[in-house]
């Protein structure tokens, strides 16, 4: 029989709770700086843009003179990018989890797919945007338009979007399916009637969620060659635009010469937030209203 030395127990007992107070310590002192440079970061940009947000400039064109510039036309661009990024993310992104979710066999080639658009997801976005530069707009010779950099973003947040409808999709119940084959339904009744009805909640946060990456994104669309110069408003897909991180990033710029270029970039980051954080919101309410729904 062996004797345990309690002085023993004692000084591992010791070691062990001064590690996890250590653990904890350095936990809380990551979050704390992150949050830190958050308020910080998000003060600032406030406080630059102070003065310079009413209806003037929201309502208003780009402009050379700071005082008459606005972000209509970037207002403008950003949606009507998203008249092609939300179509074509949706129908492609829900319809290749569709059939890697009910139609895809296990197997080495599942597995290939699978692992090549989780691989995508952590791609940089600036090879994107070298993808569509090489794509669309040289070899389908789009040209720096709507359409080409609705289809270059698009790319970027499909695997998202994947993703997050095959897990929706996963989530649905067996029961359900059982039941539907039970009442003689076919597969793609089934899924059409029971499994996309039931998934849509979680296939509407990540599209908007996609939506809101792109929204944010700039280097995809830099590279593109996306101006930010005094244009006319689009009226379409196949016109030229600026989007409101394009304006930010030229803006920024070219605060090293005009000054006040500064404040009209701080401006447009908050308008960017609000729009941001609204479509967040909206992805958080959906989840939380549909996440106990079965």
């Amino acid at each position: 029989m062996k004797y345990v030395d309690a002085e023993q127990v004692q000084k591992k007992m010791g070691s062990r709770l001064f590690a996890n107070k250590l653990a904890k310590g350095l936990f809380f002192l990551a979050t704390l700086f992150g949050l830190v440079v958050l308020l910080t970061l998000i003060y600032r940009v406030y406080s630059d843009s102070i003065g310079w947000i009413d209806f003037q400039f929201i309502t208003s064109k780009l402009s050379t003179t700071a005082e008459r510039a606005g972000i209509m036309g970037a207002i403008s661009g950003t949606l009507w990018l998203m008249v092609v990024v939300a179509p074509v993310t949706m129908f492609l992104g829900v319809g290749t989890a569709i059939y890697l979710e009910e139609y895809a066999k296990n197997g080495k080639m599942k597995s290939f797919i699978q692992t090549n658009i989780s691989n995508l997801a952590g791609v940089p976005s600036v090879v994107f945007g070298i993808l569509g530069l090489t794509v669309f707009v040289r070899n389908f010779g789009l040209g720096n338009i709507v359409l080409a950099g609705g289809l270059t973003m698009s790319l970027l947040v499909l695997p998202i979007v994947v993703v997050a409808s095959q897990e929706a999709i996963r989530a649905v119940p067996k029961f359900l399916r059982e039941a539907s084959y039970g009442m003689g339904a076919t597969k793609w009744q089934t899924i059409k009637n029971i499994v996309l009805p039931a998934a849509i909640p979680g296939i509407s946060t990540g599209l908007i969620l996609s939506l809101s990456r792109a929204i944010g994104e700039t280097a995809p669309l830099v590279v593109i060659g996306i101006p930010a110069l005094l244009i006319p408003l689009p009226d379409g897909i196949f016109d030229k635009f600026t989007v409101l991180p394009m304006q930010i990033y030229y803006w920024t710029v070219d605060s090293a010469l005009v000054a006040e270029y500064a404040n009209l970039a701080a401006a447009t980051i908050v308008v960017l937030l609000i729009v941001l954080f609204l479509m967040n919101s909206i992805a958080i309410i959906i989840r939380n209203k549909f996440q106990n729904r079965f």
